[in-house]
């Protein structure tokens, strides 16, 4: 049937398997509020809400950059510059996704379901940023890092303060790997006119933020360490994201781009699973 290969198609563009890189800070937060593991019912929802949050997010991202995506040699082969998508499906894929997105938040609680439309708001508009700001990178950032907070509303029906550590260390993980990602685009960017921090300071210099930016993580991870009194085990995640995030940056050079894949796909969804798995077995160990 065309609407399953058009669907297919879809899943394919907006390779929704990288849900991996946040959910698993998502079930952090999760785990942190219930001080373990939270139901099986809240375990299900925010799964679906975050796969559908991102599903809608990254098809209105395509559609939304379609026009630029066809100017760009290296993203033109993609579904809808190429063709293999109508915009008008794609449209409704976002939709229908939003609407999964709302209706696992009325499944979680009240509060879950009245912030449905912001958290929709900041994941859809983050694409027209690059517009207008170099710093579109800290608001996919952002983007991502309320995942964590999210995750915690679901759990608890409140947000704590503490939370937001874990949301502040995710938006400056995914600024700084999105900085990197962005160099391979820095002549583009400069000839379309499109803002980006490697079209301002150049790969050396956008290297170097994306460098700030990660120390600035780990740093909100020994203050999320510190402030929920967690131990050794997930201390020893925090050591493995540090020497996860200096072999990736190891990976890429100004002068060579070359590994720039591995270094994006391969090292941070390795990041988002050890953390989870290391602060869950913290979390766990200490029931």
């Amino acid at each position: 049937m065309a609407v399953l290969h058009d669907l297919r198609v879809t899943l394919e563009m907006i390779k929704w398997e990288h849900s991996i890189f946040a959910l698993p800070f998502a079930l952090c937060g999760a785990m942190l509020a219930a001080g373990g593991f939270p139901s099986i019912h809240q375990l299900l929802w925010i799964a679906v809400a975050m796969v559908a949050a991102r599903s809608a997010a990254m098809a209105f991202n395509r559609w939304a950059d379609a026009a630029i995506d066809a100017a760009n040699p290296r993203t033109s082969t993609r579904a809808l510059p190429a063709g293999h998508l109508s915009p008008g499906f794609v449209v409704t894929f976002v939709v229908v996704s939003s609407l999964f997105f709302v209706l696992a938040a009325s499944q979680l609680n009240r509060l879950a379901l009245l912030l449905s439309p912001v958290a929709l708001a900041v994941l859809l508009l983050y694409s027209y940023t690059k517009r207008v700001t170099r710093w579109s990178h800290v608001v996919l950032g952002f983007a991502l890092g309320i995942a964590p907070s999210a995750a915690w509303i679901a759990v608890r029906g409140s947000l704590d303060p503490r939370i937001l550590l874990l949301t502040a260390a995710v938006t400056f993980w995914v600024a700084g790997f999105d900085v990197l990602y962005a160099c391979q685009d820095y002549e583009f960017d400069r000839q379309a006119g499109l803002q980006s921090i490697p079209r301002y300071l150049g790969i050396r210099g956008a290297l170097w933020v994306a460098r700030g930016f990660h120390v600035v993580m780990v740093g909100f991870l020994v203050a999320l360490l510190i402030v929920f009194g967690m131990g050794k085990l997930a201390a020893i995640g925090v050591g493995v994201v540090i020497l996860l995030l200096l072999y990736e940056h190891s990976l890429v050079r100004a002068n060579d781009l070359s590994r720039l894949n591995a270094a994006f796909f391969t090292m941070n969804g390795g990041i988002s699973v050890l953390f989870f798995v290391f602060v869950a077995a913290d979390l766990l160990w200490r029931k």
